[in-house]
Order: structure tokens, then sequence, then C-alpha cells
């Protein structure tokens, strides 16, 4: 039997036989695997391949939402859902569902990213992770003060939030594009960056866009949580009880007041990071399985049990999860909400809008010079030093593509003006047109600043587990 791995696309005649009815469709020679199967599979695995979609959910929505059929996309998106169990009912529009209920995959993708980070990753190191951590709040402080200003006060004050996001997906997109041009260094630097943003978006979100809070539900959300932890103790490895206690958690955090999304973090964050079954107890029992016992269904459970156990329960996740929030949650949310009406005069009345100029000042001025300012500061003060390979006017467009808001930055719109679609809408043109802008400032200083690739050709790429393009986007 061929030794490579059976996903792997180079094909050897041999290959054929070691399948009993022939090989798996993308492993064979027939129409379908070469023209569709195997040429969308590795467009999937493109670094990129989320943003592309993520983008091309955004101008289907402003396409559709400025059509003729207009109308269908409003009446799709404020359709009502209604889920009755009987002891409790749920009724939403269809949007609602997805920005409190499906954006709950990317949020635990997220806090999946987060613990991984804390204990495997970037984070853990605290001279490491120093400069980016820096960075990151003055990416968040800069822009939050640039709208304030902007804005000054009146019915926007409270979108400050808005300019404080990085949308990891479309962040990585860029790098994807610009290729090996970007040391590796410098990228680790970006998507550290871009994780702390994630964390303070949590924070903001948690803290100052919580209404009405019932203390008696957050009682109970804190009570599930406990629990969970209480299961790991106790070693409770059945995955099917903790989807339900996290659904149950959902709905306590829904009725709380505090946005129910955050469950999805709270999760991620008290998933084990390390194996649960040490790799070589399962490795030897799969070789003594193996050598010992024809393989049968019972085994072949036990098997597998096992062996997914000795790997980190954070690692399985996110790359089991990645990609259903890179290539369908995050494209859905997008559909759902960037779908903005330009006609009527709202894009005249949006670029007149205090709020659209100020989370545009804040995305692409405010980011880019925040997180250049607190680079700054850390390394004269000895917190940290440049990335290797990375110069200062390099830091300057690494700044600008993490002036990439959208994801977030429409999630928090959407919290910020509650019943007030107007403001929703310049918020939303501001995003997209801020973002647009981020992107292209972003690829264009980075080409003109960072060295040609055979200059690092030699660089290493970064060793990390797949996360979402790469999600954190998170926000």
């Amino acid at each position: 039997m061929s030794s490579k791995n059976p996903s792997d696309d180079r094909r050897h005649p041999a290959d054929d036989e070691v399948w009993q009815s022939g090989p798996v469709l993308t492993q064979s020679d027939r129409p379908l695997a070469r023209l569709v199967a195997r040429p969308l599979r590795e467009f999937l695995r493109v670094e990129a391949a989320g943003s592309i979609l993520l983008l091309l959910a955004t101008v289907a929505a402003l396409v559709w939402a400025n059509s003729p059929w207009a109308s269908s996309y409003d009446d799709l998106w404020h359709t009502y859902l209604t889920l009755d169990l009987g002891f409790v009912e749920l009724s939403e529009s269809l949007q609602h569902w997805v920005n409190d209920a499906l954006m709950v995959i990317f949020f635990f993708v997220v806090g999946l990213e987060i613990k991984y980070e804390l204990v495997n990753g970037d984070l853990r190191d605290p001279r490491s992770a120093a400069l980016p951590i820096v960075a990151a709040f003055g990416g968040m402080v800069v822009p939050a003060l640039i709208y304030t200003a902007v804005v000054a006060g009146g019915d926007g004050a409270s979108g400050w939030g808005i300019p404080m996001a990085t949308d990891i997906a479309f962040a990585v997109g860029v790098l994807g594009v610009l290729g090996r041009r970007i040391p590796s260094a410098a990228r680790l630097f970006l998507l550290t960056l871009a994780i702390v943003d994630d964390i303070g978006a949590i924070v903001v979100i948690a803290v100052f866009y919580t209404d009405d809070l019932a203390l008696e539900w957050l009682g109970l959300a804190i009570a599930l949580l406990l629990l969970m932890l209480l299961m790991r103790a106790v070693k409770v490895w059945a995955t099917w009880a903790y989807v339900v206690v996290g659904v149950v958690l959902w709905f306590a955090l829904l009725e709380s007041g505090v946005h129910a999304t955050l469950a999805g973090v709270a999760v991620g964050l008290i998933t084990p990071a390390v194996p649960l079954l040490k790799e070589e107890v399962a490795r030897t029992y799969a070789q003594q399985a193996l050598a010992d016992h024809k393989l049968d269904s019972e085994e072949l459970v036990r098997l597998r049990f096992l062996l997914n156990e000795s790997v980190p329960v954070v690692e399985r996740l996110q790359t089991t999860l990645h990609p259903l929030s890179a290539y369908f949650v995050l494209p859905v949310f997008a559909l759902a909400n960037a779908g903005v009406h330009l006609g009527g005069g709202v894009l005249g009345e949006a670029l007149e809008s205090s709020i659209a100029l100020g989370i545009v000042a804040g995305l692409v001025i405010g980011k880019p010079v925040g997180i250049l300012l607190f680079s700054f500061l850390a390394v004269k003060a000895g917190l940290g030093r440049l990335p290797e390979r990375t110069t200062w006017p390099m830091v300057g467009g690494l700044g600008m593509v993490a002036g990439i808001g959208f994801t977030v930055s429409l999630f928090i719109a959407g919290l910020s003006f509650p019943g007030a679609e107007l403001l929703t809408e310049e918020a939303k043109v501001g995003i997209l047109g801020a973002s647009v802008i981020a992107a292209l400032l972003g690829v264009v200083a980075l080409l003109a600043l960072s060295p040609k690739p055979e200059q690092h050709h030699d660089d290493p790429a970064p060793t990390r587990p797949p996360t979402r393009p790469a999600t954190s986007n998170a926000p």
C-alpha cells in the first residue's frame, strides 16, 4: 500500500489497487473530480479563500439590496422564525437568528483561538506578546477617540466601539494576496494583534453594549459555566453533554441581556488546550489493536476515541469548525447585514454623516496611527522589539491592513443604534467605505515597503493550527 496520504492530489497508477471498488471521487480521473471536486478543494485550502467568499457575499448583498428585487432582500431577512418547545418560545427575524445564534459558532472559534494562543501560541510568552498587545491597545483606543471627536456627542455617540475592530478574515486575505513578500514575523505580529483586538472587542461588547441586565439569568449562565468546569474535572468527555449545556448557556445569556454570542467565547476559553490522553498511550493501543485484532465497528469507535483524545480539544475543534465559520457563517452574516440601500439619498447623507466620517477616520487613520504610535512607545520603553525583518514603515502598512473592520464593526454597529435604522445604515456605509480604503492603502503600502520575496525566501512559515481565515476576523 502506498504510504502517502490518500487525500494527496499526487496520484500513482498503483493507488487504485488499495481501493476495493475504485478510488474516492477526488482521487479518480472522472471529469467531475478533475473539473470540480479537486479545484474546489484546492480553493478552500488557499489562505485567502474565506476572505474571497466573504467579499463575494458582501458584493451580493449590496447588489441585491440595490436591485429591482430589493424588497425581497428585506422580506427575507425580516421574516420571523419561531422556535416553540412548549416550555420556551423564541421568535426572531432571520437576521437576528443569524446575528444572535449562527454567529455563536464564529465567536466560539474566536474563543478557541484565544485559548490556543494563551496556552501554546504567541500570547503564552509575555515578552513576545508585549509588542502586539500594546499595539492592539493603541489600535483600539486611538480610533475610538477619533470617532468620538468627529461625532462630538449626539445620536451617534454610542458608536465609538465600531472603529475599534479588526477583521482577521480580510486582514489575512490581504496578507495571503501579498504572499511571501511579508516576512513571517510580521505576519505573526498582525495575527497576534488581531487576536488581542478580538479580546478587546469581546470586552467592549460585554461591558458597554449590554442593556437591561437580568441578574437571575446571568447567574444561571455563570452556574452553567461552572458546571462545564466540573464536568471537565470529573473527566466527562462526551461532546454531546457539553453541546446540551452550551445551548442552555446560550439561551440564559440571551435572556440575561448580555449578547448571546458571548456564550461561544466563554465556552471556547474553558475548552482544554492540552491532550486529555497521553499520545504514547493512544499510539500503543492503536498498534496493539492493529496487530492483535481484526478491526470491527466497536473496536474502530474505541480506537478513534482514543486517538482523538490524544490531540488537544482546542486544536480538534478549530480544525473542524474553522471551515464552517469561514466558508458559511461569515458569508451568511455578510449577506444578512451588508445589504445597505444606497439609493434615495442614503449615500449622500452618509457622506455628510458624522457617524460615517467618524468611522472612516477611525479605521483608516486611527488604526495605523494608534498601532504605529503605541508600538514605537513600547519599543522605546523596552517592552518589546520590532519583529525580525520588519521596519517601522512596514508596521504602518500592517496598521492600515488592521483598519479593515468589517465583520465585528458591522456587528457592533447593530448593537450601537438599536431601533435607529437610519443611523445603522450610515454606520454600515462608513464601515464598507473605510474597509475598502484601508485594504487598498494597506496593499499599496506593503507592496512598496516590503522586501522582495527572494530577499527572505528562507523565511519559515508560521506554525499554528488552522484558524478562521484566519476567525476573527474575530470579531
